[in-house]
């Protein structure tokens, strides 16, 4: 059943993300160039803030205190998703820094594993090129020479 949308709970939503409080040409500011980079929300940009402030350091590299902060914070994140994707274990769950590194990923590893000789990728004709080219090279990879 979808959720009721309301323009009150819209307006919540918007007062999440700062920047979407700003004005453009005279109307609120929309945002639809998710694919380039996507608008945070306060939670995020309160953690970021959090995270800077009190312990930067890499994570699963190194043994003193701010490092081995970062890393229980980075590793109880990881936790939270899979709770909310509801995955068996907290190994399922990947980070990418984007959708462009999580498609390649896919199809370097899971394509490259699961494809084989003369298979065929069928992708839509509205696919981003960055949908396109990991499937391109990997269906090259796959096919026999004849």
């Amino acid at each position: 059943m979808p959720l009721a949308t309301t323009s009150a709970s819209i307006q919540e939503i918007r007062k999440q993300f700062p920047v979407l409080g700003r004005t453009v040409n005279g109307k609120p500011l929309v945002y639809f160039d998710n694919a380039a980079t996507t608008q945070k929300p306060l939670s995020v940009i309160q953690s970021l803030t959090d995270y800077y402030h009190n312990y930067n350091a890499n994570i699963h590299r190194g043994i003193h205190t701010l490092a081995e902060e970062a890393t229980r914070a980075y590793e109880a994140t990881r936790e939270k998703v899979r709770a909310f994707i509801n995955a068996s274990s907290a190994q399922e769950v990947i980070f990418v820094r984007g959708v462009t590194e999580g498609i390649n990923l896919v199809a370097s590893s899971y394509g490259r594993m699961v494809l084989k000789p003369n298979d065929e990728v069928i992708i839509s004709a509205l696919e981003h090129h960055s949908n396109i080219v990991p499937w391109q090279l990997v269906s090259a990879s796959k096919r026999v020479p004849g």
